[in-house]
């Protein structure tokens, strides 16, 4: 099935195309010639926002489409950023801001205390009136004192993996993929692709 993938972020394109590749999903990742229309993500939910993008590129292209929102539940911050991980340091922000933001935010929390989770909805519209294909998936972990690694992208440098001693970043990227939440939802997604 070809299908689109609503996003302008080259690191979730690869990440996901190359996760699709890993499950065996039956999904043919295509560019569309012209440029992608630009969704404000409003949503007050992950499946919200996700839902809202895979549907207008749909409309706009003819085409099945496949999006993806992710956000970051920090347990010390009430759940924060939550889904608006990607603009948590405000509009003007990027990867490094929303770092910094987030760790000055956490100044002084002690490790036990610093557990957090990173959440994916993924939605595949194959009709853009008809219902979406929802997929969830999430990773545990804790956020890091500081940034370490230079892999991944977003928090990944920050997001520290109990169980491996390391961060996101830390992982080659075939290791981070095999665990991450984008996997687990797309994995979900798969189990609920039409036969």
């Amino acid at each position: 099935m070809k299908v689109v993938l609503a996003t302008g972020n080259a690191h979730k394109r690869r990440e996901i195309a190359a996760i699709i590749a890993a499950l065996g999903l039956p999904l043919e990742l295509v560019v569309p010639e012209v440029p992608l229309p630009e969704v404000i993500e409003d949503g007050a939910t992950l499946a919200a926002n996700a839902v809202k993008k895979a549907r207008t590129v749909a409309l706009a292209l003819g085409l099945p489409a496949l999006a993806d929102d992710t956000g970051l539940e920090v347990d010390a911050l009430g759940g924060a950023p939550g889904h608006h991980a990607a603009r948590y340091a405000g509009p003007e922000g990027d990867a490094a801001k929303n770092v910094a933001k987030l760790l000055a935010a956490l100044a002084g929390v002690p490790a036990a205390q610093r557990m957090a989770r990173f959440r994916c909805v993924v939605a595949l519209v194959l009709d853009p009136r008809g219902e979406a294909l929802l997929g969830e998936g999430r990773v545990e972990g804790a956020i890091a004192e500081a940034p370490s690694g230079g892999g991944g992208f977003g928090y990944d440098s920050v997001f520290w993996l109990p169980g491996r001693s390391c961060t996101l970043a830390e992982l080659p990227e075939s290791e981070k993929n095999a665990l991450s939440h984008r996997r687990r939802a797309l994995a979900d997604l798969g189990l609920r692709l039409p036969g």
